[in-house]
């Protein structure tokens, strides 16, 4: 990939300025986070100590403990597909709600207002589903020595008061935020190294060969995560949820463009960097867990409670030590998802995409945050969940929104690169993007394709109805209404490089 030169000098907060206005916008939100913040902001919503854990059972219920040593990795490389080019793309306009404003720039007022919504559901129940799943690995590791049952109206009484917590940290301003996920990212790292050098110290035996062993676990023999299925390669692709699900997320250093230094070069940087960074620490990490299991027949029984089993081994102290340390890090994972989602709101309802968007778009004058999109995003995720509560299919609803909006852009990049899309950011992969894009189109349809499967079938008809009703709402309404992003014409050339801008 190339980068600009040494010599081009750092960007300033008005250079960061210039590059918003030549898109078409002002400068509204507190432009305060640095490099490692923008990255953190993404780190901390992928999360490996939430998803890779929570969803484990998705992969080990499904062929072994090979859905850790192969299928880990390959879940992974679809992912870095999509922030490779999310990347390219995001380099070269840097604007809250990225996502949408590519689409539009790149394909059209139409597919930007898609994207929006696609995005916008993904990142609803992608806080759902972070927040359930922070729910069922409290009540696993801490449950029993509270009294407390498990029951939809524990789970909701606690979705809705931690939901409200992060939405009221967020509340208060990007500076108490980046504050607290930027020690979400330390603390991810901190916590992933002692519980894998734990696991490792106190496995009972190591056997390598269970990183590579298929078993087939469905059915009851995998606790009913997965129906009873026969073929391996079925199997196989259901495990890739566990990896897709878990290391997604990476938007968010996009949504926070506008809050961002050096944007045009921090944004990409923290969309890849968190991608690669969380997938390491994750496949190293899950495969401590693999091999500390002592019983793999026993750990695939237990279901979405082998993390719990696996955890077992170590001495009461120290499982609750991490227990909390994960307990933290999944909180932290919900709370940077409301900022994530809040400011996709901010950016669709500032180009009037929303209902309310007057109110949605709305600024707190000292704050300077969402607060408007903040509330309402962070009670839609509530009532989503208490729709849906079950887990598994929440997962599979959110994997597939998110990366369908994901992928729009860099299909549309596809069509546009080289053609109304002719000069990129400072960061690029060059050519290869077009061989990145056509990766990202295959990937998008075998997604969908997984994501459907039973027991999860339910997602089928969430995400055709929702099709559906865009598609009736756009061409009855929204088509005639809805102007989209200003200046989009001027923005089929990127905006100015900060050297060119210098030079002004």
């Amino acid at each position: 990939m190339t980068h600009t030169p040494d010599h081009v000098p750092s960007p300033t907060a008005s250079s960061d300025e210039a590059t918003l206005a030549a898109m078409g916008y002002k400068q509204e939100l507190s432009r305060r986070m640095k490099g490692f913040s923008n990255f953190a902001i993404s780190f901390s919503i992928i999360c490996i100590l939430s998803g890779g854990i929570n969803s484990l059972g998705q992969g080990i219920s499904s062929i072994g403990g090979a859905s850790i040593g192969i299928g880990w990795p390959v879940g992974c490389l679809v992912s870095v597909l999509f922030a490779l080019g999310m990347a390219q793309i995001g380099s070269a306009y840097p604007t809250a709600g990225g996502l949408y404003h590519w689409s539009s720039v790149l394909g059209g007022r139409g597919w930007g207002w898609l994207t929006a919504w696609l995005n916008l559901i993904g990142l609803v129940t992608v806080l759902g589903a972070i927040n359930v799943g922070t729910y069922s690995f409290f009540m696993s590791a801490f449950g029993d020595a509270l009294g407390l049952k498990a029951t939809l109206g524990t789970q909701a009484t606690f979705v809705i008061v931690i939901t409200a917590i992060q939405a009221l940290v967020n509340h208060f301003g990007i500076r108490l935020t980046t504050r607290l996920t930027d020690l979400s990212g330390y603390l991810i790292f901190a916590v992933t190294i002692v519980l894998t050098v734990a696991l490792l110290a106190f496995a009972p035996h190591i056997d390598v060969s269970r990183l590579v062993t298929f078993t087939n676990y469905s059915g009851d023999a995998g606790g009913g995560v997965w129906p009873q299925n026969t073929s391996t390669a079925s199997l196989f692709l259901l495990c890739l949820l566990l990896p897709v699900y878990t290391i997604t997320g990476f938007d968010a250093s996009a949504h926070t463009a506008e809050e961002t230094m050096d944007a045009q070069r921090a944004v990409p940087r923290g969309i890849v960097s968190s991608v690669v960074w969380a997938s390491l620490f994750g496949w190293i990490m899950l495969i401590a867990v693999v091999l500390a299991i002592p019983d793999m027949k026993a750990a695939a029984a237990s279901g979405y409670g082998v993390f719990v089993y696996a955890m077992g081994i170590l001495p009461g102290w120290l499982r609750v030590l991490l227990y909390v340390g994960i307990f933290v890090a999944q909180f932290m994972c919900g709370l940077a998802t409301v900022t994530s989602v809040s400011r996709m709101t901010y950016a669709f309802a500032r180009d009037g995409g929303l209902p309310f968007s007057g109110v949605l778009r709305g600024i707190h004058p000292v704050l300077k945050s969402p607060v408007a999109a903040i509330w309402v995003m962070s009670a839609i995720s509530i009532l989503f969940t208490l729709y849906t509560p079950v887990y598994s299919t929440i997962v599979s609803v959110t994997v597939i929104f998110i990366f369908l909006s994901y992928g729009l852009p860099i299909v549309l990049g596809l069509f546009a690169y080289g053609r109304t899309w002719t000069r990129m950011g400072p960061w690029s992969i060059g050519g290869a993007y077009r061989v990145v894009a056509t990766l990202v189109a295959a990937a998008m349809v075998g997604i969908f394709v997984v994501g459907v499967q039973p027991p999860n079938d339910k997602a089928l008809p969430i995400t055709a109805g929702f099709l559906l009703l865009t598609a009736v709402v756009w061409f009855g309404l929204e088509r005639r209404r809805f102007a989209g992003p200003p200046n989009l014409e001027a923005l089929h050339v990127p905006p100015v490089h900060v050297s060119e801008a210098g030079a002004d």
